[in-house]
């Protein structure tokens, strides 16, 4: 069994565009994968360990299992392990340190649907929770719009959003502001991404303040829930995930991003159409980087 670390990760150099290739090419396949919903358990308050299994198609021989879990207080917040499986034979052919393929998948699928689901005339991307994330969607965003400029507004919470707009002033395609209120944050948002990992309440009590043609993108789900039934459209990334929502039956409009990726049912049909992304996080994702690392290392 191979042990596959963080560091031999990191040194590999993969970049944000392939992880964004990845995760397409993942909800490609996710028809002919056995992909059991997330089982989740809850030590105490919001803290979680999620258990995340998933069968790849016969031709990659690979089943995988990731336990995820965040502990309030530990550093970093989530932390992650992938046991990687060979289904021909039923030996554990690898523990993966999953961290950064929690980050990135998470990143790359943000982006997809961003670029799936944005308005026409987007530029405006507001980003509230500034931790792993939110950096793992904007290298993917960034990479996947080079040649695009794109108006990156933070919402100010200690010096994270200094420190973001310090470090990633090396990008040419990215110009920041930082705001202070929520009002300022959404106001004329196009895309507006959270990755807040913890919060009791509502992000903003009045669903007004969202545009016409906003796409709102709530990497942990927490803090939109009054928009669940007042917005046109509800994609998710898979149906399990989203079933037990207390308003999904009042959902005007629900797809999963990988039939509107095939074509199969509309995504946006108008740069007026208001629009929630659920992408909660699917073990494919997981297996499949997980499967494509260990090529790369043997």
């Amino acid at each position: 069994m191979k042990i596959i670390t963080a560091s031999e990760i990191a040194s590999l150099g993969i970049t944000p565009a392939q992880c964004v290739k990845w995760v397409r090419e993942a909800f490609m396949m996710k028809h002919r994968c056995q992909l059991p919903a997330k089982l989740s358990v809850h030590p105490r308050g919001n803290d979680f360990f999620n258990t995340m299994p998933c069968l790849l198609p016969e031709e990659y021989n690979r089943f995988g299992c990731k336990v995820v879990s965040r502990i309030k207080g530990s550093h970093p917040a989530l932390k992650s392990e992938l046991m990687l499986f060979d289904t021909r034979s039923g030996e554990m052919i690898a523990l993966v340190n999953a961290d950064w393929i929690t980050a990135m998948r998470t990143g790359a699928v943000a982006t997809l649907a961003i670029s799936t689901l944005r308005s026409g005339n987007a530029s405006v991307y507001s980003f509230i929770g500034l931790g792993a994330m939110a950096r793992a969607t904007l290298d993917c965003l960034l990479a996947t719009n080079p040649d695009t400029i794109l108006d990156i507004r933070l919402m100010r919470y200690k010096d994270q959003a200094e420190r973001i707009a310090d470090e990633y002033a090396v990008h040419a395609n990215a110009r920041f502001s930082i705001v202070d209120t929520v009002e300022a944050f959404a106001d004329g948002s196009d895309v507006i991404v959270s990755c807040i990992t913890d919060a009791d309440g509502l992000v903003a009590e009045d669903t007004s303040i969202f545009k016409p043609g906003v796409l709102v993108v709530p990497v942990h789900t927490r803090g939109f829930q009054n928009c669940d039934t007042v917005f046109d459209r509800v994609v998710a990334d898979d149906r399990s995930h989203v079933e037990g929502f207390r308003y999904f039956h009042d959902f005007r409009d629900f797809s999963q991003l990988e039939d509107v990726l095939k074509g199969n049912r509309p995504g946006r049909t108008s740069d007026s159409e208001r629009i929630l992304a659920y992408n909660i996080g699917l073990g494919l994702h997981d297996v499949l980087f997980a499967t494509k690392i260990l090529e790369i290392l043997q």
